[in-house]
């Protein structure tokens, strides 16, 4: 309740950064963008009343001045004609104690319409998914930046700062390309200026500043380029939800809408029904969208129409400076629904081929396409591309790989599941995974059974989706979430004096070169597969723990044989005539053992057999 209340106090009180001068957001703009309008937030702490504006520049138009209910702020509605040409846009600010000029840049747009980056994330894809203060520490230095509220720098806790960057990253692209994936996805790399807890990188206090600890803007863009110089792709991490408590927006907020406001702390309910349930009760829908995610991390108002435009215009402007490919959307649930289809919109407006899928933690396959773009008849139409595929991993692969098969029990749970593909209207843009930074790490799920873990390895790098990847699930990292520090481990290799060095494989055991192995071999498979990146998917009903499916194209079909049982299982062609017929042979494409097709191929118990249908004597 104290917080809650403070807040609305520092809304008004004037008395924070009185030093900070003038700050301008978006920090620049464009020529030539399908967004003509921006609408500019001007900032300054000294001021008591809204100054005069003046703009004089070719091509630009001052539509609206709005000065806020705050007045340490003044919104500005600017029109970018056509005609208009990258330079510096006088804003000329009179009055109020002030009588000065602001340079505003209008720029010319990154590499020619976006045409070398926003190029989208597909399931030809493989996602990396790291934490960059846990990766590597490519640059001691900016391990603690002076001022900043957390100087924190302990490898001990698993709480405190680490010191991984992205010099760190940039200094392993080989290993990362070496291994086959194609794309990066980090969590949020915006300043998080708090107290402590600053690791993950999901509480902005600005943003329009790239974390200085993580290596700032300038970094961030030479990562960007590295990554497009090599064929690779970036993802950036969104929140739209909640922010830091040490945000200036919070702290100094615009206006008492800026944020959603309760009489007492009041925590979202982080049920998702409410927002889907014919019978629910309005007050419910509410507790779920407006309550706050955590006492540090306030909720947003997304339904006031400067919040919107700041949100949407800095999605827009990450996209333009930074190069990003495609846009992981934080907490999706949360949000203002009606808000996220307008910023989704006006992103793949400017970026056709972008591509955004959003963090939709939900339990039933119905409840998670409810949220995307899908083939159910409700009021509600989402326009989200895809989800993180929360149902393909707790109703799906983890009880395959955990649970005894029968009934509806195990392995049957993974077919149930994509039996369900039916609600989405392209399941092929959800993005599977094995474990993520807020669960248990897979390999703790399974018992620390390696074979169990090659077996999901081979399925998320076989099934329909983009696949994503955990750092450390390569090398059978290990933890569980409780607390969520034990799944955010080093990853060894990344600080000099390791001992262990999972980009060289020094240290490693026999156990976990294996592992490595297979991601590196499956994956560059992968990428010469069509089949496996774009092919059609069709799976049988398992039997005794063997679950068969199948993907496939013109070109190319792959046998997938997945044996959940504690004894042999047995593949016979014959009851696969629909997707076997006219092959003679089947090829493990990880050993190269060949399986003539008109006899029973034997797959052992925990074990997942790959296998390329060929044509006896064609070449195929």
């Amino acid at each position: 309740m104290r917080k809650a209340f403070l807040i609305l106090f520092l809304a008004f009180s004037g008395s924070l950064q009185a030093g900070d001068g003038i700050k301008v957001y978006p920090a620049n703009w464009w020529v030539g963008m399908k967004q003509a309008s921006v609408q500019l937030m001007i900032r300054d702490v000294r001021w008591t009343a809204a100054p005069s504006v003046a703009i004089s520049y070719p091509g630009v138009q001052l539509v609206k001045m709005s000065p806020a209910q705050n007045p340490h702020y003044l919104f500005l509605d600017l029109r970018i004609g056509q005609g208009a040409r990258p330079g510096m846009v006088k804003i000329r600010l009179k009055g109020s104690g002030v009588d000065t000029v602001i340079d505003y840049p209008l720029l010319a747009r990154n590499g020619g319409n976006g045409t070398r980056f926003a190029q989208g994330v597909t399931s030809a894809d493989f996602i990396y998914f790291l934490m960059p203060d846990r990766w590597s520490n490519g640059d001691p230095g900016n391990d603690r930046v002076p001022g900043m509220r957390d100087q924190s720098l302990d490898r001990d806790s698993i709480f405190l700062r680490h010191g991984g960057d992205m010099q760190g990253i940039i200094d392993h692209l080989d290993y990362l390309q070496g291994l086959g994936a194609t794309t990066l996805w980090m969590t949020p790399v915006l300043e998080n200026d708090m107290p402590d807890r600053t690791e993950h990188g999901y509480a902005f206090t600005d943003h329009y500043t790239i974390d200085a600890r993580l290596g700032g803007a300038a970094l961030y863009k030479k990562l960007s380029g590295e990554l497009h110089r090599r064929g690779m792709k970036l993802i950036q991490d969104a929140v739209y939800n909640h922010v830091g408590r040490f945000h200036f927006l919070v702290q100094d907020a615009p206006s008492k809408n800026w944020l959603h406001q309760w009489p007492q702390f009041t925590q979202t309910s982080y049920r998702d029904q409410p927002l889907m349930d014919p019978h629910a009760a309005a007050a419910d829908a509410r507790i779920t969208s407006d309550g706050w995610f955590t006492t540090e991390m306030p909720d947003i108002n997304q339904g006031d129409p400067y919040v919107a435009n700041f949100l949407i215009q800095h999605a827009i402007w990450c996209v333009e400076t930074f190069g990003v490919d495609g846009w992981r959307i934080d907490t999706y649930i949360y949000n203002d629904l009606a808000f996220m289809n307008r910023c989704n919109k006006a992103l793949t407006d400017e970026y056709p081929k972008i591509t955004l899928f959003g963090e939709a933690w939900v339990h039933g396959t119905a409840n998670q396409a409810f949220f995307v773009e899908n083939n159910l008849i409700n009021a509600y139409k989402s326009n989200l591309q895809g989800a993180v595929d929360f149902q393909c991993n707790f109703y799906g692969i983890v009880p395959a790989l955990t649970e005894k098969s029968g009934g509806t029990d195990g392995v049957m749970k993974l077919y149930n599941t994509m039996a369900n593909d039916f609600l989405y209207k392209d399941p092929m843009r959800n993005v599977i995974f094995l474990d993520n930074h807020d669960m248990s790490r897979i390999f703790s799920q399974l018992g620390e059974d390696v074979a169990k873990q090659k077996m999901g390895i081979q399925w998320l790098l076989t099934c329909r989706g983009i696949p994503q990847l955990y750092y450390g699930t390569e090398i059978l990292m290990k933890g569980f979430a409780n607390p969520d520090g034990w799944v955010r481990l080093d990853f060894p290799g990344g600080w000099q004096g390791d001992r262990k060095n999972a980009f060289t494989g020094e240290g490693l055991s026999t156990e976990e070169r294996e592992v490595q192995g297979l991601v590196r071999k499956l994956a560059q498979f992968r990428k010469s597969s069509s089949a496996l990146r774009t092919g059609k998917m069709m799976q049988y009903v398992p039997k005794n723990g063997l679950y068969v499916y199948f993907r496939y194209d013109a070109q190319q079909t792959i046998l997938c044989a997945m044996n959940t049982d504690s004894i042999p299982a047995i593949v016979e062609a014959g009851r696969y005539t629909e997707r076997t017929s006219g092959f003679t042979e089947a090829v493990d494409i990880l050993t190269g053992m060949n399986y003539p097709l008109h006899r029973p191929i034997e797959v052992q118990p925990r074990q997942m057999l790959i296998l390329e249908l060929k044509k006896f004597g064609s070449g195929d």
